[in-house]
Parts: structure tokens; sequence; C-alpha cells
């Protein structure tokens, strides 16, 4: 199914280390009262907004009626600072997702990460700003091994997917993780840290638990 989506809008939202470079695509006919908020994967190692992966996620969001918005943590692309080693990333995801709600008028939040996106999308999934509901957690090859995720509380509804063949992520230490929080995991056979050639099976997985 092919979505023709508004002229993405690329603009700048205030982040607690200055401007952040912000991208708001509407779907022609948006859900009223959610938005989807895209976190990219790690800024030292080519992560940005452009990502094909935070793509493809927007859009299986904007499939589903979702505004989209995606942005460049700081120190990436025009956004203002320097890279913080995931903790002040979670700030400008926050400042991200109060901005796309004063933007689009939500008060329900679709929250997405890849890779790295992953673990902030997760810290940031219980500090949402006043007024913001949760509507639902996406992990996409979550980085376990390197983040504290086990310290995180996540929604038992979160959906986690994971390559059983991610040549950067251990899938196993994805998989333990996984089972001692109650997640569940869709495993992906063969498939990489990149999701090559599995972009398409990736969205589908996403639509249908947007459903």
């Amino acid at each position: 199914m092919i979505i023709e989506s508004v002229m993405p809008e690329t603009t700048q939202a205030s982040g607690p280390a200055g401007p952040l470079e912000t991208r708001l695509t509407l779907p022609p006919k948006p859900e009223k009262g959610q938005v989807a908020v895209i976190c990219h994967p790690h800024p030292l190692y080519g992560g940005t907004m452009d990502n094909k992966v935070v793509s493809t996620l927007a859009r299986a969001c904007l499939e589903r009626g979702l505004p989209v918005v995606t942005f460049n943590f700081r120190g990436v692309g025009a956004s203002a600072g320097v890279h913080d080693h995931g903790v002040g990333e979670v700030g400008d995801c926050l400042a991200v997702i109060d901005w796309a709600a004063q933007q689009t008028g939500a008060d329900q939040v679709v929250l997405a990460g890849f890779s790295f996106g992953s673990y902030i999308a997760a810290a940031a999934s219980s500090r949402l700003p006043p007024g913001q509901v949760l509507r639902q957690l996406m992990l996409i090859a979550p980085p376990v091994h390197h983040y504290p995720f086990t310290s995180l509380a996540l929604p038992p509804e979160t959906l986690v997917v994971q390559g059983e063949a991610d040549e950067v992520v251990p899938p196993e230490a994805v998989f333990v993780w996984a089972e001692q929080a109650g997640l569940p995991v869709v495993r992906l056979p063969g498939c990489s840290h990149f999701f090559h050639g599995r972009l398409t099976e990736l969205k589908q997985i996403v639509v249908e638990k947007l459903s």
C-alpha cells in the first residue's frame, strides 16, 4: 500500500542544548490526537533522521494515519550541541515530543527508535511531558549490551524487533533481556542489524502492530 503524504516540513524545535533539526510529515488524513516520534541510530556511526530504518518506521506510521516527527539529536545535521552518550539525547527526545504535541494537538504518542535510538525512546517513554500518554513503544535492534535497559520499566505491549543475524547487537542478549522483562520479541531469521533486504518485512510488522 502506497500512502501519499503531505510534503514534509523541516524546521527546528527548541532543545535543552539548543535548536534541534526536526521534520514533521503528515498523512493525507491524520489520526486526531496521535503523533509518532522516531529516534535515529548512533550519531557517532553516521546515524541521522534520514537513516533507512527510521524512514521505514516513518512510512509504516504514515500508512496507519499517524503524523510523524523525525529529528536529529544534538550535534547531528543542523542540530546544536554535541553528542552526550545517551544522556542529553533523552532530553532532546522529550523536547521533540513536546514540540510535536504543540504542532499537532496530539496527546498520545507512538515512540519508536532504532539501535541507539531505541534506548533513547525507551528511556524517554516513562518521562513524557505532562498531558502526554504513551500509545505504543517500538524498539528495533535495541543495544541492550551497551545501555542500561534493565533499569527501565517498559510497558508489556512494547514491540521489540530483533534480527537473528545482527552483527552489531548480540541477538541472544536481546532475547535474554526481553524474556526477563516479560516482553515478546519478533525474531527475524537471517536478518542483519541494518535490515538489509528486510525493510518491507519490518514495515509490515509495524503496520500490523499499529492496527
